[in-house]
């Protein structure tokens, strides 16, 4: 059993919350820690580092996606930008480096590669003594989320444990738990009462919208296509705390044609039961939202992914026969059509999506943090590449190299972008 168990994460999309709220919960129901404490690090980070994790990310992923997919690629260079990324880090979480001294964890796990970095770097320094623990929540891993000191990795599929790998990571330091999801996704429920519970149509195919990532405008698109399904269909609209869109939902399945019953459900807690609920999920292949849709072994219609890991995340669900994918909405009707018109080919996907899916990945996290606690192979690993150096590069060195410029705690670059300008 571990004392103190601190889990860092970073309100940059909602995947990397609630996967520590998930390894949370499954340490509170397996009984491995007589304190628990789950932190967004961003609310110990300056207002500048805030925004540009948060604000900045998700203005990018509405406004400029192509360039976000650009800035995701280029950065994908292991060890290349890991010191001008640490300098910027460092400057900016001072607050987050006190809390963590004050609560002296003995075990720290990252679901964010932010905390990850700034724990590590702490690691380098002998500033702090604790475990070390990496959670990667998508399928694919960037080189953002390479670290110098690490007792453990945790990633998605045996094929994201090769890549981290070739990329340096000893073998024995990665474990392949799945993406750690909310235990309850692991709970069988019957598609029927399900159904009846939440007044669905017990017959009708029923498609899983995360309408909630796609906004007013767009919805009433998506929405326009699927009206033209042949087959008769229901669609639940997740709208989470968008009440404008839900609103406007509602105003629309009054006016759906007879094809198409829309139902629109406001911020739930009940996921795992619309999932059980539901055939298909249609929406963009974030990490966890995957996950759990596998869980339930939900054929997933990808929409138009936003480019880098959401991209990444759609080869391989595509590689895995659970997925099919639409870049164009006059054409989505059409391959749903074509789908629900092989029962075969459904049943094929289901089953396939139940063999990927890891629905107890978080307690299976929890269980080999036990056993590594246990053994004697739990001792801080730090990368041995001969041209590691613990420190911080010196300001100047990134002044000259072009890249981000630190003023006084903060980044010029950031500024501009934020003012949009």
């Amino acid at each position: 059993m571990f004392n103190r168990v601190l889990i860092l994460s970073a309100t940059s999309g909602a995947g990397h919350i609630r996967s520590a709220q998930a390894i949370e919960k499954a340490f509170l129901e397996v009984g491995a820690a007589r304190e628990v404490r789950h932190v967004d690090s961003l609310e110990y980070t300056s207002y500048v580092v805030r925004n540009l994790y948060s604000k900045t990310y998700i203005d990018m992923v509405n406004k400029a996606p192509d360039l976000l997919g650009w800035l995701y690629d280029a950065s994908d260079k292991p060890w290349k930008n890991e010191r001008r990324r640490l300098a910027f880090d460092r400057l900016n979480t001072r607050p987050l480096v006190r809390m963590i001294n004050d609560y002296k964890p003995e075990i720290v796990i990252c679901t964010h590669f932010l905390p990850a970095e700034i724990i590590s770097w702490l690691l380098c320094r002998q500033k702090i003594q604790t475990r070390h623990v990496i959670v990667v929540t998508d399928f694919d891993v960037h080189a953002s989320w390479l670290c110098r000191h690490y007792d453990q990795y945790f990633a998605a599929l045996d094929e994201t444990k090769e890549h981290l790998v070739s990329m340096g990571v000893p073998r024995d330091k990665v474990s392949v738990s799945g993406i750690p999801i909310d235990p309850v996704f692991a709970h069988l429920k019957n598609k029927i009462e399900m159904r009846k519970k939440y007044d669905l149509d017990l017959e009708r195919p029923t498609i899983l919208v995360s309408a909630g990532g796609f906004g007013v405008g767009p919805m009433e698109e998506l929405l326009e296509s699927l009206g033209q399904l042949r087959h008769s269909a229901q669609v639940i609209a997740m709208c989470g705390r968008n009440k404008g869109l839900k609103e406007k939902l509602d105003e629309q399945s009054r006016f759906a044609n007879g094809n198409l019953i829309v139902k629109a459900v406001a911020h739930t807690t009940a996921m795992d039961e619309y999932m059980a609920a539901s055939d298909m999920v249609l929406g963009k292949p974030g990490g966890l939202t995957t996950a759990e849709a596998l869980s339930k072994g939900l054929v997933f219609v990808i929409v138009n992914p936003i480019p880098g890991q959401e991209e990444r995340n759609s080869d391989h669900l595509l590689e895995e026969g659970v997925a099919i994918r639409c870049n164009n909405l006059p054409a989505l009707a059409y391959k749903i059509d074509k789908l629900l018109d092989d029962s075969e080919r459904m049943t094929r996907m289901h089953q396939a999506a139940l063999r990927l899916a890891r629905p107890r990945a978080a307690e299976a996290l929890v269980y080999r943090l036990l056993a590594l606690q246990a053994g004697s192979n739990f001792a801080s690993q730090e990368h041995t590449d001969p041209n590691h150096l613990c420190k911080t590069p010196r300001l100047g060195k990134i002044w000259k190299s072009g890249g981000a410029l630190v003023l006084d705690g903060r980044l010029k670059f950031a500024r501009r972008l934020l003012r949009g300008s």
